[in-house]
């Protein structure tokens, strides 16, 4: 069993799951805004579900597939929300997929953990590329992609089904290169 890392950025650790999140993860994820604007969530979000979830994520890490994160405050270790960064070793490529409670929306946390887990993934995994998707009709997942300097890649219209209805899925990504030049200057 490898150690999950734990990353620090000005107002927020990003650390690995525990049981102990599993009822905040069951309140905040269970919300209809945000389980409608994410592909995986489901609603309701039953009893048993969070803890099941949580107990995938060191198996997902052993085997090199994903590195999950709880979003929490750095000055009082609040819960707030979960960024994934998915692994494709193959290819030197990650997908980022995330979600925050409502109680934190428009704080510009997200943002903050998303740039975060990008610089973790190229410069500790030295990945080439990274890429994310959202429902189109989520425009402001967009725009934390955006703020992070990722860029749009376009739109696949009615691509993924969620709850019987047929979602447009907007596609971003950002390459090693890109991102030392944002870095840069």
């Amino acid at each position: 069993m490898k150690q999950r890392p734990t990353i620090e950025s000005e107002r927020l650790i990003l650390r690995p799951f525990t049981l102990a999140d599993a009822p905040e993860v069951q309140r905040l994820a269970g919300d209809w805004d945000i389980a409608s604007t994410t592909l995986l969530i489901p609603h309701p979000y039953e009893d048993g579900m969070a803890e099941q979830w949580i107990g995938t994520h060191q198996d997902s890490y052993d085997n090199d597939e994903a590195i999950n994160f709880a979003i929490t405050l750095r000055w009082d270790s609040t819960f707030m929300g979960a960024i994934t960064l998915k692994l494709d070793h193959d290819n030197d490529a990650g997908e980022l997929g995330y979600w925050i409670g409502k109680p934190y929306w428009n704080l510009g946390y997200m943002t903050e953990a998303a740039e975060a887990v990008v610089a973790y993934a190229f410069q500790v995994l030295e990945l080439n590329r990274i890429w994310a998707a959202h429902f189109t009709r989520n425009p402001a997942s967009g725009r934390v992609l955006q703020k992070i300097g990722m860029t749009g890649e376009g739109c696949l219209k009615q691509s993924v089904k969620k709850w019987g209805a047929y979602e447009d899925m907007e596609y971003y990504g950002l390459l090693w290169t890109d991102y030392e030049a944002l870095k840069a200057g």
